[in-house]
């Protein structure tokens, strides 16, 4: 529900604020006011294209602020997405557009593109102006309107997924089809190169574990040399590393030599010496050098083979070759799965192809199961639907009939529908019955007529809503006047039981009906027009009324607008 609107800088008007009720709300104005700025205001908030030409002479921008309910989960859940916010239940919704034609929008607090304001718009208000009515004429549009009517909304969801799967299916297995050599041979070229992975069977992470290893080999005849000279220097082994120690007895034998010299002279120092001490401090050395030697020669021990060299090495070379599959063994991995999927997927041989064939027509099959369930749904629906728009439009003083025309391609010619289109086998054509002649409502409706079965068409399809939109109508009553103009405020008034209605009128019997009157005026200086907009009291609308009806205030336009109020709030009270 659109609670307030706020316009500033947008054709005619340079600042004004329009508060709207639930029921229906009337909007009026003398022409030229800027009534059809309201629904211009709205069509923005909905995303629709930004006009430069709609900004105000001398401003450099106009703006449109509209506050709605957010009483749907729909609307909560795209405000969560934008990251928006809810205050007391209600959303901002806002365009600003410049006099260079850039434009921004914001929902919830946030800047959002013009499309996530569409999206917003879908769920919480309807347009109908006379593009609408024009659109009306659209097969495409008639389809739907039937499909809304018999709520066959999930039945049209199923059966375009289905289409969707066969059409995925039909177009791989022509692709497959058409380019069967070039797959032959892309297909023989990935077999190749897989078999050459496997066939070297590399593990990841294998060629930097290899280089690591290759490196310590490399060093391993440095490092034991080292080792043997170390410990050759702790025991003293002979005719090492060209005689370098020659047959000197090593660190550990002297320092234990040491020792055994100190612990002697212990027993005949004087009372209070050192000796003692340093002797244990030699033989605290004389271990500790024991503990080195016992490591390093452990460590010897653990001198990799030089042997396992020329292996790794080769292993490297294997590896290596991997390169033209990608720059390491993990690159070439994931190539090679990726490749095994691509031949998955190209699998071009008869017994293939003849599979993808079976799942072509099994698919093929399925979804036109249910188009011909949908297309008998909708002959089905369309009986009642005729019936009902032609009970609607001639309580608009319109003598005619509305027969809704659900046929297959080619069935008149005796064929059977093989076309599985985008809605399914069938197309719709809404045709006008008059003075026994048959023709389709895009060639024979007036623009009165055509205003008229739209909104017989919004009663009947509103009948089988939850309501709770917001539904705006510009000038739907154009070419009506008279008892047909009665009736058409009757037809808003009861759509605006369960809806918000918001209606651009300049039909006095249209606008009797509203639960809330919003005027538009004009105030014309030398070189501008400016144009206001408020809320009428009751007195005012009597006024306005008698205006709509006369052209000018009168005491007989007064009573006929009264008249006229009174008969509107008695046929409201009746819905």
């Amino acid at each position: 529900m659109l609670h307030e609107l706020h316009i500033r800088n947008l054709g005619v008007i340079e600042e004004a604020t329009a508060e709207f009720s639930t029921g229906l709300s009337v909007v009026t104005g003398e022409t030229g006011a800027g009534k059809t700025m309201v629904v211009s205001s709205l069509r923005l908030l909905s995303g629709h294209r930004a006009d430069a030409s709609r900004v105000r002479n001398g401003a450099d921008k106009a703006s449109v602020e509209g506050i709605f309910s957010a009483d749907s989960a729909a609307v909560d859940e795209l405000v969560e997405q934008v990251g928006g916010y809810v205050d007391d239940g209600e959303v901002i919704a806002s365009r600003t557009v410049n006099a260079t034609g850039r434009s921004r929008a914001h929902l919830a607090g946030k800047t959002v593109a013009a499309g996530v304001l569409g999206e917003f718009a879908g769920h919480v208000i309807t347009i109908h102006g006379q593009n609408d009515q024009l659109r009306l004429l659209d097969p495409v549009r008639q389809l739907g309107a039937l499909d809304d009517y018999a709520g066959l909304g999930e039945k049209v969801a199923t059966y375009q997924a289905r289409r969707a799967e066969w059409l995925r299916l039909d177009k791989d297995l022509r692709r497959r089809m058409e380019a069967r050599r070039d797959l032959a041979l892309e297909s023989e070229t990935l077999q190749r190169a897989v078999e050459a992975i496997d066939e070297i069977d590399p593990q990841p992470g294998e060629d930097v574990e290899v280089k690591a290893q290759i490196k310590r080999l490399q060093a391993a005849d440095d490092i034991r040399a080292g080792l043997q000279r170390a410990q050759a220097a702790l025991d003293g082994m002979d005719g090492l590393s060209g005689d370098d120690f020659g047959d000197s007895e090593g660190a550990s034998a002297l320092v234990s030599q040491a020792t055994n010299e100190m612990t002697n002279l212990t027993d005949t120092e004087a009372e209070g010496g050192n000796l003692s001490d340093l002797a244990d401090r030699l033989g605290e050395v004389s271990v500790l050098l024991a503990d080195i030697s016992s490591e390093i020669g452990q460590a010897l021990l653990d001198v990799p083979d030089p042997d396992e060299l020329d292996g790794l090495l080769q292993r490297q070379t294997q590896l290596r070759e991997l390169r033209k599959y990608a720059v390491d063994v993990d690159g070439a991995l994931a190539w090679r799965d990726q490749a095994r999927e691509r031949l998955e997927s190209m699998d071009v041989s008869d017994e293939a192809l003849q599979k993808l064939q079976d799942e072509v027509a099994a698919a093929r099959d399925a979804a036109r199961e249910v188009a011909e369930d949908l297309s008998s749904a909708r002959v089905r629906a369309s009986k009642k639907f005729s019936k009902a728009v032609t009970e609607e439009i001639r309580g608009l003083h319109m003598s005619a009939e509305i027969r809704v025309d659900v046929r297959q391609p080619g069935e008149k010619a005796g064929e059977k529908a093989d076309e599985l289109g985008p809605h399914g086998i069938d197309e719709v054509e809404f045709q006008l019955v008059q003075g026994g002649n048959v023709n389709p409502l895009a060639g024979s409706a007036s623009g009165g007529e055509l205003s008229r079965v739209m909104l017989a068409l919004e009663v009947v399809l509103a009948a089988g809503t939850k309501g709770g939109r917001t539904m705006v109508f510009d000038e739907v009553d154009a070419g009506v006047g008279g008892k047909a103009a009665v009736e058409i405020g009757r037809r808003l008034a009861k759509l605006a039981v369960d809806n918000q209605v918001i209606v651009v009128t300049h039909l006095p019997q249209v606008a009797a009906f509203g639960d809330a009157h919003v005027y538009v005026a004009k105030a014309t200086a030398a070189d501008s027009v400016t144009s206001s907009v408020r809320t009428l009291s009751e007195d005012e609308r009597v006024e306005e009324l008698s205006r709509m009806l006369a052209g000018l205030e009168s005491e007989t336009g007064r009573a006929h607008a009264e008249e006229l109020m009174a008969m509107a709030t008695e046929a409201k009270a009746k819905l």
